[in-house]
């Protein structure tokens, strides 16, 4: 869809819920619920729930995941689960979510509303923002994804994006 050769390409609707598992003993540590993200639009690490009474949350930086399966991220091994002390600059969901956040083109064009992103598992590298202009609209024209050219602007109301030519 974007084109990259080598690297391969993930939603975070994908991601939601599948479980991480340890390589070492198939332990499973959690459940992914959250991306985290910079203020450059970087996709940091993953937000995951663990088992526990608290359910608490931990990080877990992406170069640190091993791989991303259709049914599981596998990590080497359970310390790379981080306590979260600090909210993250932003997720999708929860702590500054960007989810439902107007992007809108460096031109002034109103684009949609976020309703997933398009990251580099590799990288993190945000590539895309899937985007939506209501129900109805989804229905009749479809959902659109906005390709961008560089890391965006993230504001408190708006995500400015400068829109790949195609």
């Amino acid at each position: 869809m974007f084109g990259k050769v080598g690297f391969s390409l993930r939603t975070f609707s994908l991601l939601k819920g599948l479980p991480v598992y340890e390589l070492k003993n198939g332990v499973k540590l959690g459940d992914v619920c959250d991306l985290c993200i910079s203020d450059e639009g970087v996709v940091e690490g993953l937000l995951v729930k663990k088992k526990s009474l608290l359910k608490k949350k931990h990080f877990i930086k992406i170069q640190n995941v091993d791989s991303f399966g259709n049914d599981g991220v596998m990590v080497q091994r359970e310390q790379v689960l981080e306590p979260v002390f600090l909210p993250p600059d932003f997720t999708l969901e929860h702590d500054r979510g960007l989810l439902g956040k107007m992007v809108m083109s460096s031109e002034g064009e109103k684009l949609g509303l976020v309703e997933d992103v398009y990251f580099m598992e590799e990288l993190g590298t945000i590539v895309g923002y899937e985007c939506t202009d209501g129900f109805f609209s989804d229905i009749k024209e479809g959902k659109r994804v906005v390709k961008i050219a560089q890391p965006p602007a993230i504001g408190k109301d708006t995500i400015i994006v400068n829109v790949k030519s195609m």
